[in-house]
């Protein structure tokens, strides 16, 4: 990450706030995060603009964290369509039929046991990887779930966020 400004920040800095809400629920899902976020504007550097969405994420709800991962997509079934959604779960791109059913599987019991999408930050993590964190998380209480899910989600928001500050003048930050 900078330590300064570069064209995605100068860009969500600059844009209107319409504009800059939409760049940001396309990080999370929760309006909570979102208008935290947006309500620090102007960021002067990466840096900053992460500590913020930390700042935003620690703070959410459990109503609030589950309206962000209802943006998530399911491990192993990346939301059609859409290159970043794809790219983020490359570690399931390859994997052996058999382990992509055994995940479908557990994805759904998961959902059962806590009512929501497995939520894990699943960049550069392996198919195997994801599996056998699944494995191990259903079994948590849902208190414990809940404070991994907001762990994994901040992860996922930090590389999100940094992606934005850090894009060209022409991708992924919002307009003026």
């Amino acid at each position: 990450m900078t330590s300064r400004p570069t064209p995605g920040l100068t860009r969500l800095n600059a844009a209107e706030d319409s504009a800059a809400r939409a760049a940001l629920r396309t990080i999370c899902a929760s309006e909570a995060w979102v208008t935290a976020v947006l309500a620090r504007r102007p960021y002067s550097d990466t840096r900053a603009l992460c500590a913020a969405g930390d700042t935003a994420t620690a703070a959410l709800t459990a109503a609030d964290l589950a309206e962000a991962m209802a943006g998530h997509p399911p491990i192993g079934r990346p939301e059609p369509g859409d290159p970043r959604s794809a790219r983020e779960q490359r570690g399931m791109a390859d994997a052996p039929a058999a382990l992509r059913a055994e995940m479908l599987e557990l994805n759904l019991a998961y959902q059962e046991r806590f009512g929501h999408v497995f939520l894990i930050c699943a960049t550069g993590l392996t198919a195997d990887r994801m599996r056998d964190a699944l494995r191990h998380r259903i079994g948590n209480t849902p208190e414990r779930e809940r404070e991994i899910v907001r762990e994994e989600l901040g992860k996922i928001n930090r590389i999100r966020l940094a992606g934005l500050a850090e894009a060209p003048d022409d991708e992924g930050a919002p307009p003026p």
